[in-house]
């Protein structure tokens, strides 16, 4: 949702003094502050409530009254990781006769501890929710636009006059112990309770009530990725030297042009069969090098301009834009094709036989057969992921000629960056829409994917 926003104006008051909110959210950049849910008086700084990630990763709860801030608690947890959904329930009840819960804070089914004001005197109804006329923005600051949330979010709920715990939006699995979302909870929504996001980017309400939203500004794109599940992206905390920056949820990288890059993924395997795609988007030309491929090690950041960088140890495995070679302990190998700005190159690994292959514009490379199984037809044989540094292997990327590129994954998506694939190919699996035909027995590096 970065530098894209909802706004919409109650025209009726609810309950002050009692509401709940629950919603799941996926961050993709941290580190800034970032408005999940916003609500002023005439476009009043002083008279303005918000709720929001932080810039040191806590999530705050801040309400200015009269330019007097009567409400600023914050989490002592910090939400740094990029790859997890997490189901964020906040609940708002003045009325409760116990002074420290009377705000509530749960994240995955657990209470959070807080810090700062929270214990609000009871009765206390004057925070700038929930009231008539008052311009409601989630995923940027209302005041002024700023401060954008970037994250994914999937069910959001605002319910009014109705105080609920985590246990009404979710439960924990008796067998894996995983807190899953409820898609159907029994709640009362009161008047301007709503639900948005349920099934894809629909911002009209989904309850009873026509609370409906507007899309204020940017563009919302629809994700596989959900919290039921989880897909692979780039992971911006394994980012070395560091040099990359990146975007749309963490799948588009782009490298800077002053020093070797390296990055991997936010999901790694040990066994089983997985297929995605990556397309060079600019730069990516005989005279740069991009390096796509798998990692089971993470270089040390010497700082040198000789810094480390995917292909440069035995754990790791890359495909050169500039050659068509692939690279492993700092060796090329003869095998496919150069490729450059436009092309997809499709990366089927398969650890049940430790084999790997590269695809260019749907043709595999090397005349590579992925569902040759042990036999390898094609294929680079890899190190079983035992013998590696971590134990699994995860997409890697790397800028070897230090020169500077871009590159938008799609494990699953269905997007390359903010474009979708433009026909879909067959997916045995049904988990992921890529460009291109999946292989057979092969899947979307995802959750669900891990555990077929």
């Amino acid at each position: 949702m970065a530098n894209t926003y909802l706004s919409w104006t109650p025209s009726n008051t609810g309950t002050r003094n009692t509401f709940t909110w629950s919603f799941w959210v996926k961050r993709n950049g941290l580190g800034s502050y970032q408005k999940i849910h916003d609500a002023d008086y005439n476009n009043d700084a002083n008279y303005y409530c918000s709720l929001f990630f932080k810039n040191d990763d806590t999530l705050v709860m801040s309400n200015i009254d009269a330019g007097s801030t009567n409400i600023n608690w914050a989490t002592t947890r910090k939400f740094k990781d990029v790859n997890a959904w997490y189901h964020i329930v906040v609940t708002f009840d003045t009325t409760n006769g116990t002074a420290n819960d009377r705000i509530r804070v749960y994240v995955n089914g657990e209470r959070e501890t807080l810090t700062g004001t929270f214990a609000v005197a009871q009765g206390t109804d004057n925070t700038f929710w929930n009231r008539s006329g008052n311009k409601n923005w989630i995923g940027a600051k209302s005041v002024s636009v700023s401060d954008y949330l970037d994250a994914c979010l999937s069910h959001f709920y605002f319910i009014d006059g109705t105080a609920y715990d985590a246990s009404a939006f979710g439960s924990t699995d008796a067998t894996t112990g995983e807190w899953k979302i409820n898609t159907s909870p029994s709640v009362t929504m009161g008047t301007n309770g709503f639900l948005i996001l349920k099934d894809g980017i629909t911002v009209t309400d989904q309850s009873a009530n026509s609370n409906n939203w507007t899309v204020a500004g940017g563009t919302l794109t629809k994700t596989e990725d959900n919290p039921s599940n989880v897909f692979a992206t780039i992971n911006p905390l394994d980012n070395y030297y560091p040099n990359s920056s990146f975007a749309n949820g963490n799948t588009y990288v782009a490298t800077a042009g002053s020093k070797r890059s390296y990055n991997t993924g936010t999901i790694g395997a040990s066994s089983g069969k997985y297929y995605w795609e990556v397309k060079c988007v600019s730069n990516v030309t005989a005279s740069n090098g991009c390096w796509i491929g798998i990692a089971s090690t993470n270089p040390t950041n010497d700082g040198s301009s000789s810094q480390q960088t995917l292909g440069y140890k035995q754990y790791d495995y890359g495909f050169a834009s500039s050659t068509g070679n692939t690279m492993t302990n700092n060796t090329q190998t003869s095998y496919g094709n150069a490729y450059g700005d436009n092309d997809i190159i499709g990366v089927a690994m398969d650890l049940d036989n430790n084999k790997l292959y590269f695809s260019k514009n749907g043709t595999w490379e090397n005349s590579g057969v992925p569902t040759s199984g042990s036999t390898g037809t094609g294929a680079i044989s890899i190190q079983d992921p035992s013998g590696t540094v971590n134990g699994v292997y995860t997409p890697g990327l790397g800028d070897w000629w230090i020169n500077g590129f871009n590159v938008a994954f799609n494990f699953g998506n269905g997007y390359f960056g903010t474009t979708a694939v433009s026909s879909a190919g067959t997916n045995a699996s049904g988990i992921g829409i890529f460009e291109y035909d999946v292989p057979t027995g092969y899947t979307a590096l995802s959750t669900k994917g891990l555990n077929l």
